[in-house]
């Protein structure tokens, strides 16, 4: 009937429960006051309608309860909206670049350091439901696993399939940075952002990291790298036959470094253990809410007065009812 119905004062229609309470009174009161006939047959009533009268006097029931039911949805104030503001709220483009190098099956994170990265990933994207996001995965070369899209179930599936081996090995940090720029750099997005995970040093790949994060400010693209690894001189690797090695961490945490702080805003972050990888997807998340201000003008009109008008009609009705019950038969 109304274009958004609602309700100014919702919690007043628990009153409608009294209608229930109502019809079970005069049911009540109607089996006391009917008055016992005992007849030995009923064949005399076979032709015989029921009484006017007794049809008016359940109908005049009808109409009370009617009547309160109008009254009380009439108190309960509802409008409609006369007007509504269609908005389109841009959000933040994301670009996650993952490091699937072999050195990510290391232990030092459980189970390990690329299944660590990945859970905590997945739980940043469930937080970011108006983005779009792209994933790019990276050894020593790179590719776009998933491109820019707000379907973040197809994004979840790609993430989870994610795993070491399928590339070439080694460590293509800006192979990696450039093919996520090349997702991002068209994007009509409010803040345009990349989080670039690794745990090794540059060792392959066409492109140099440094150049690549020259490209980023020339976007609008702001750059979050994070080292993944333990602090300890070696950590526990098994290789593809389950015997377990050891290799030493090696993190470039100042080429890292100078990649991020090149870009407007960005950061550079050393992630030792499972916590505070989460701590600072964390910090992320919380600096790349969107800050947009929307006024939005919301104009409702009153629709009570229909509600009300049919009350009042119950009510009118029942009364002639009333007096015509009342009134004395002529003889």
């Amino acid at each position: 009937m109304f274009h958004n119905f609602s309700f100014a004062h919702p919690w007043l229609l628990l009153l409608l429960l009294v209608i229930p309470l109502m019809i079970v009174w005069y049911l009540l009161r109607y089996k006391r006051i009917k008055a016992p006939l005992h007849i030995p047959s009923t064949d005399m009533f076979g032709t015989q309608q029921r009484s006017p009268r007794i049809v008016c006097y359940h109908l005049r029931f009808v109409l009370r309860c009617l009547a309160v039911a109008m009254l009380i949805v009439a108190l309960a104030r509802p409008q409609s909206k006369l007007s509504l503001e269609e908005m389109e709220i841009e959000g933040i483009d994301i670009v996650l670049a993952m490091d699937v190098s072999g050195s990510m099956k290391a232990e030092d994170f459980r189970p390990n350091r690329l299944e660590a990265a990945k859970e905590v990933a997945l739980r940043f994207i469930e937080g970011r439901k108006n983005d779009r996001i792209a994933l790019v995965e990276f050894a020593g070369e790179a590719f776009t696993q998933t491109p820019l899209t707000i379907d973040h179930n197809i994004l979840n599936r790609q993430l989870k399939s994610m795993r070491t081996g399928l590339l070439e090995d080694g460590t293509a940090i800006g192979d990696g940075l450039a093919t996520a720029i090349n997702r991002i750099k068209e994007s009509k997005a409010v803040s345009k952002v990349i989080i670039l995970l690794t745990d090794g040093v540059n060792n392959r790949g066409a492109i140099d990291p440094e150049s690549a994060a020259e490209l980023c400010p020339e976007y609008g693209i702001r750059l979050y790298t994070i080292g993944v690894g333990s602090k300890k001189g070696e950590v526990l690797f098994h290789d593809e036959h389950g015997i377990p090695f050891y290799a030493p961490v090696d993190i470039d945490e100042a080429l890292l470094t100078r990649m991020a702080e090149s870009t407007n805003g960005g950061h550079y972050y050393r992630a030792t253990d499972e916590n505070t990888l989460k701590e600072i997807f964390s910090q992320i998340d919380q600096s790349e809410k969107t800050r947009i201000e929307v006024t939005q003008y919301k104009q409702t009109k009153d629709e009570y007065k229909p509600f009300l008008l049919i009350a009042l009609m119950a009510l009118g009705l029942e009364l002639l009812l009333r007096l015509e019950f009342l009134r004395p038969k002529r003889t």
